[in-house]
């Protein structure tokens, strides 16, 4: 279909982001008999994140058998934690299987939405200025999708190349870096994954650190001919690891950190364990690599080669703080600038930021960016009061650190689903004492997980308040999303 500035198309449903939430939506919908919907994204490919990274090593820290739809379970994962090849083409197949394709408008961004209280319905707008209505607006662009840049002086001065890992120029594969001298400035669990990858061609490796990460193994293995075999043909195989992963590595190990039991104090000493065992013959490294902040504040990161390559020869990590960057390389706070020719952010992202930069208009001209002016909220990170038939997939509070967020999106779509069908050709919002008692409930269960022990991550907006994840069990969250509270809705 095709529009031109000013022409407007009615949908009964509008999906922003055809990532691994918005595609989930648009599946559910087309299987529950639901038509008349629509897929916009900004880029020219379904994917998200897995459409936009690319660098080096990109790939999934959750393990192949989980990340997937329950619904669409994939026998064909080559090892045991996917490439971010093999995951947008698994996203690919979804499509296809699911024939969403007349439904997508790729190359689409919608930069405002409006909702018309006399007609009860979302107006809204692209890039191009087509516009498009829809009785329901379903959000689902993600948690880490803009790119964050550190904030320090003279970074358009730079002369070399310079990109972020998550907008990586195709001109630099791993081999384009022998002989260079390079900075990597950030440590996130994007670094993890290409440093390594470009440190076996640079001549010089600068990393510059902010703080360290608590790190363990990630035990990635490539399957082999007889375990994809048995994957397809054993009944109930990919099932009893797909729970494996979730009730042990997931809900149990990994989970302990975050909530701080002592079964966490375990998982904090096995990853020192790993990085002595790794980093043997360096106690000046091992220094520079060990948090000062409980397991689970930041991002635990999961990596067989991380270690072993910050110990080369040709890398050098520097814990000074970054002062500016200049025309030719990277000053630190100790006045020592390193001279370089590549430039490679690995900063991560403007994760607490939801929804921007979308000009979104509620009910009596309130803006969704105002409202969320001291961070966003969200009941259940779904629902917000004001915005009528609006629903967020992957927003505030719904992130997790332990285990795989498809299991959350799927959940949220399932709570959604059940408010489209009891309101079909109604108005559906949430009231503001639902979202404050849920507010406080998420304050106080916050307060006592390792998120608030003390770092700063991309968890926390600029006043220190965590924003983006769930502090429960995800399985808790399933229970609390498995059936609509109709006290906590208005229905006109």
């Amino acid at each position: 279909m095709t529009t031109g500035p000013g022409h407007q198309v009615a949908h009964q449903v509008a999906i922003v982001g055809a990532g691994f939430s918005g595609l989930c939506m648009a599946i559910q919908l087309k299987r529950d008999g639901v038509r008349d919907f629509v897929v916009f994204d900004k880029g020219a490919d379904i994917g998200g994140v897995w459409r936009d990274n690319v660098y080096p090593g990109c790939g999934c820290d959750v393990p192949s058998h989980l990340y997937s739809y329950s619904f669409a379970r994939y026998a064909g994962w080559s090892r045991a934690y996917p490439k971010q090849r093999e995951i947008l083409d698994y996203l690919h197949r979804c499509v296809r299987r699911w024939k969403l394709g007349p439904h997508l408008r790729l190359g689409t961004e919608i930069v405002a939405a409006h909702w018309e209280p006399q007609e009860r319905l979302w107006r809204l707008r692209d890039a191009a200025g087509s516009e498009y209505t829809a009785r329901v607006l379903v959000c689902g662009v993600g948690q880490l999708n803009r790119p964050r840049y550190p904030s320090v002086a003279g970074r358009e001065t730079f002369a070399g190349a310079a990109f972020h890992s998550a907008r990586w120029d195709a001109a630099w594969p791993p081999e384009a870096f022998a002989g260079k001298d390079v900075a990597v400035i950030g440590t996130g669990p994007s670094a993890v994954q290409f440093v390594p990858e470009i440190a076996r061609y640079a001549r010089t490796l600068y990393v510059f650190q902010r703080s360290a990460n608590w790190v363990i193994p990630k035990y990635d293995y490539a399957f082999g001919p007889l375990a994809r075999r048995a994957f397809r043909t054993v009944p109930g195989l990919r099932l009893a690891m797909r729970g494996f992963m979730y009730a042990v590595v997931g809900e149990t190990l990994l989970y302990s950190a975050i909530a701080g039991s002592p079964l966490g104090r375990v998982v904090q000493k096995f990853s020192t364990r790993h990085l002595n065992k790794q980093i043997p013959d360096d106690a000046d490294l091992r220094a520079k690599l060990t948090p000062d902040f409980p397991i689970g504040c930041k991002r635990i990161l999961i990596s067989d080669d991380w270690y072993p390559a910050l110990a080369r020869d040709n890398v050098e990590v520097v814990t000074e703080p970054v002062t500016e960057v200049t025309t030719g390389g990277v000053r630190t706070a100790d006045g020592r600038e390193r001279d370089v020719s590549v430039l490679v952010y690995g900063t991560g992202f403007r994760a607490t930021e939801f929804l921007a930069p979308i000009d979104i208009v509620g009910r009596d001209g309130v803006r969704l960016q105002d409202r969320w002016r001291e961070g966003a909220t969200a009941y259940l990170g779904i629902a917000v009061p004001e915005f009528p038939n609006m629903f967020l997939l992957y927003g505030p509070t719904t992130n997790l650190g332990h285990n795989s967020v498809v299991y959350m999106i799927e959940s949220q779509v399932r709570y959604i689903m059940s408010w489209l069908r009891a309101a079909r050709n109604g108005q559906v919002e949430v009231a503001e004492g639902a979202l404050a008692r849920y507010d406080a409930t998420m304050r106080r269960l916050l307060s006592r997980t390792a998120w608030e022990g003390g770092c700063t991550s991309w968890y926390m907006t600029a006043g220190g308040r965590v924003v983006n994840n769930w502090p429960l069990r995800s399985y808790r969250y399933r229970m609390a999303t498995s059936r609509p509270r109709a006290r906590d809705f208005l229905v006109p």
